[in-house]
């Protein structure tokens, strides 16, 4: 029997009554068999602010039974902001979410229970998940004796490209090779004991619709050369294309999906303070509503993965397209967010073929490849 597996990007939880956020689509991912969730920002009570840009907020962990009651079962954890309230933040978080009977993955008190896979079953099918941050801070990432996020270290290499002393250097990345190769062993040793790899990837450059670094499509095709069967990104706070890789979906950016801030959490006039030397973000406008949105117009397309998969393999793999309306609440049913992702994937130079089919959207199917996801 098939099962569905339904993923979505960062939850950013700090405005009241979260529940509203996830209204218009807890039919769907509710539905789901597995529903995956990205959680953005670490949520306790006794936090303490230990990062040198702009720090997330300590959430209420109370907020957390929204994201249960939606039906997510897996939490991955593994972004730029979870270690933001220091150790304790890590540590009431994952605390928070199993106490709902959710699963953590990707943070912990030590990178060895940061690497560790959550492990799910549904009808004698078994998935497990990884999560990894791809973009820093170096101070998020765990350590054997230090709380905080499993890692996936990139290098920067700056080149003048031009005889021209002083202009501005082309960006050039690439995956640290003994962090690769690390990744790399999980999903190997994953894979050895589940029949689904599914593997969310922190990473991509903010507010860039189309470009993907150059360290993204070698790093996504790394692990499922590894073995994943899965790839899921997030970070950009904007969608990214799609491809498929050795019969496997990747994902290369899903972008946020409840932005649920306030005044005071929002970093573009809010009251939290900002560093001199924090990275610009003045290089767009936002996008006006009634709730605030610090963020693009093209940053409320946003969408829910889905893949389906049965003892054969993947059967399908493809999206449900949102759009967060003036109130930030993401509402399922977009054809302007399938006409986006088409384009974004094109203009990206990534080769996927989209089929509508009712309320979801597909670019992976095996009925029509016939062949097999996984050996």
């Amino acid at each position: 029997m098939p099962v569905e597996v339904l993923f979505v990007g960062d939850l950013m939880l700090s405005a009241p009554e979260p529940a509203r956020f996830f209204a218009p689509s807890r039919e769907i991912l509710t539905g789901a068999d597995i529903a995956v969730g990205h959680l953005e920002w670490p949520h306790t009570e006794r936090g303490q602010v230990c990062v040198v840009d702009i720090p997330a907020p300590a959430c209420p962990p109370a907020h957390l039974d929204a994201v249960a009651d939606a039906g997510f079962e897996v939490l991955t954890l593994a972004s730029n902001h979870m270690f933001d309230q220091g150790p304790f933040g890590v540590a009431d978080t994952v605390a928070a979410v199993r106490a709902r009977g959710m699963r953590p993955v990707g943070a912990g008190a030590t990178i060895e229970e940061a690497r560790r896979p959550a492990v799910v079953e549904r009808d004698g099918i078994t998935f497990g998940f990884l999560s990894y941050n791809a973009v820093g801070p170096r101070e998020s990432w765990a350590t054997p004796v230090k709380a905080g996020v499993a890692p996936v270290r990139v290098i920067n290499h700056y080149e003048l490209d031009v005889a021209s002393p002083g202009s501005a250097p082309a960006e050039y990345t690439s995956v640290e090779p003994e962090s690769e190769e690390a990744m790399r062993a999980d999903i190997a040793a994953l894979a050895a004991d589940v029949d689904v790899v599914c593997v969310s990837l922190h990473k991509g450059m903010g507010f860039v619709h189309a470009t993907l670094a150059c360290y993204e499509r070698p790093l996504a095709r790394a692990a499922v050369e590894a073995g994943a069967d899965v790839v899921i990104g997030h970070h950009a706070h904007i969608l990214r294309g799609v491809e498929v890789y050795r019969g496997r979906p990747i994902f290369h950016g899903i972008n946020h999906f409840v932005p649920a801030y306030t005044a005071e959490t929002d970093p573009l006039g809010g009251k939290r303070p900002r560093p001199s030397r924090a990275p610009s973000i003045g290089f767009f406008t936002p996008d006006p509503g009634r709730a605030p949105f610090p963020f693009p117009r093209d940053s409320r397309h946003t969408m829910i993965a889905r893949v389906v998969v049965d003892a054969g393999g993947i059967v399908e793999a493809g999206f449900i397209p949102c759009h967060l309306d003036t109130d930030a609440v993401p509402v399922p049913g977009s054809d302007a967010t399938v006409d986006y992702v088409e384009r974004i994937t094109r203009d990206a130079g990534l080769a996927a073929g989209f089929t509508r089919r009712g309320r979801h959207v597909t670019f992976l199917d095996r009925a029509t490849t016939g062949e097999r996801a996984w050996a």
